[in-house]
């Protein structure tokens, strides 16, 4: 059984700090930690895992993780291997990630551990018998510094088969300061209110909306997020279990809400085809670069947006502020998406691996780095290096098991999670065509129950 999560106590926490804590911090080291040096790293603390020495053991990891996100992995595989003295290999992924292991697999190659974006695909990933369960060590660790809808998303049938390591608040739009500010526009509550937003920075010369519609994946998030606002929670959990069709009326309505959007050319970077061009990174770096003149003043996603900014000279909370996801409903949405390390070999090395990344010192490390939420709750929100990141960690947690996934990433990989086809495709399609709504939520729903009965 697929379980759904939205924030809700989180979307109360992350708007009552609003302003103030989302665009009051100063520079990527701003905000005061728990040590009154405003690094990020609080105090050192004895180490919260025991690990079993591995000398001499070869240990590969597999994720899609590249450029930043990869180089912080790293840094938490690297301090796992002085731990224990075992090498580890990180291993370059593709999307879909079942297929790639698939092929690992037959060819005899798999990898010890493999980070699995998707919970279809941790399930997919059991189903064909790869997964291998949870050690009690890695349990231990789960059970003291995680609660308990994450424990749930990653086990199947009651069994423990993967560790949330890394959490994503996806309900957010990134903006230029300088551009907001010579428009004279101010943070949008409302869907109607952003869409004015937009038109008012259109207005003062720059193209207001960035959009990464080169992966499927972002338009997936729009939508989402849209849905969960108007819809509700309820039928957006069902919708994630195909328990109602996508050509029922509030995916119509929800398509509409976006339209209002999507057809728009003026208020897109480049129109429909300029952003089916344009990679989620490209989307982000184009919005903060070229100073009050970016080529977009706003990007959607979530909180892993500060990697990419990190590669321009902008300043998250100078530069580069955030806002919730416009309410379309009487809520603003909060979607949260995660990362689930598995077991693929049942060896000691892949074991204590999972512990390793269950427990608050690994999660210390890339909370340091920054551009990274993590589902432990053991860890000391003084790790993140800025207010921003501090504060959407903190909804996260102050949310407990009040919480909804990502709907695609819920879905069977064939429909939710592959570029080129099923959900991804079906909506690119639609961001070049957004008036043919009703022929966007019959392929929805021919993709979606091809996918669900297999």
């Amino acid at each position: 059984m697929r379980t759904t999560l939205r924030i809700r106590r989180a979307a109360l926490v992350f708007t009552a700090v609003g302003a103030l804590a989302l665009t009051g911090c100063g520079d990527d080291s701003g905000g005061k930690d728990k040590a009154g040096d405003g690094s990020g790293k609080g105090k050192e603390s004895p180490s919260s895992v025991t690990l079993p020495k591995l000398n001499g053991e070869k240990i590969s990891v597999a994720a899609v993780w590249t450029g930043p996100e990869q180089a912080n992995f790293t840094k938490v595989l690297d301090e796992f291997e002085k731990r224990t003295g075992a090498t580890v290999t990180f291993v370059p992924a593709q999307d879909p990630i079942v297929n790639f292991l698939g092929t690992k697999i037959a060819g005899g190659q798999p990898p010890d551990v493999a980070m699995i974006p998707q919970v279809g695909a941790v399930q997919q990933a059991v189903a064909k018998k790869w997964a291998k369960p949870v050690g009690a060590e890695a349990k231990a660790q789960l059970s003291k510094n995680y609660a308990k809808v994450w424990q749930d998303l990653g086990a199947v049938d009651g069994t423990q088969y993967g560790v949330y390591f890394k959490a994503a608040n996806k309900s957010l739009i990134w903006y230029n300061t300088k551009a907001f500010e010579n428009a004279g526009a101010s943070e949008p509550k409302s869907w109607k209110d952003f869409l004015a937003t937009a038109e008012t920075v259109s207005a003062s010369g720059v193209t207001p909306v960035s959009v990464g519609g080169a992966d499927g994946w972002t338009l997936t998030d729009w939508f989402e997020n849209v849905y969960l606002s108007q819809a509700g929670p309820e039928k957006y959990d069902r919708l994630a279990k195909h328990e109602i069709k996508w050509t029922d009326p509030s995916v119509k309505a929800a398509l509409t809400t976006l339209a209002e959007l999507f057809g728009k050319p003026d208020l897109i970077t480049g129109g429909a085809d300029g952003a089916l061009q344009t990679e989620f990174p490209a989307s982000v770096t184009q919005t903060f670069t070229g100073g009050d003149q970016p080529k977009g003043a706003m990007v959607f996603e979530g909180d892993f947006v500060s990697i990419n900014i990190a590669q321009t000279k902008a300043k998250v909370g100078t530069d580069a502020k955030v806002f919730p996801f416009p309410a379309v409903g009487a809520d603003s949405p909060v979607v949260t998406g995660g990362d689930a390390a598995v077991a693929l070999k049942d060896s000691k090395g892949a074991q204590a691996l999972l512990t390793w990344l269950a427990s608050t010192d690994a999660a210390r490390i890339w909370a340091e780095a920054g551009g990274f939420i993590s589902p432990n709750k053991g860890l000391d929100a003084a790790a993140y290096p800025n207010e921003v990141q501090r504060k959407m960690a903190e909804a996260l947690i102050a949310a407990g098991d009040d919480v909804r996934f990502d709907m695609s990433d819920q879905a069977p990989q064939s429909f939710g999670g592959t570029p080129g086809k099923g959900e991804w495709k079906i909506l690119q399609d639609f961001l070049k065509n957004p008036k043919d709504i009703a022929g966007t939520q019959a392929k929805l729903e021919s993709d979606a129950a091809k996918a669900y009965k297999s």
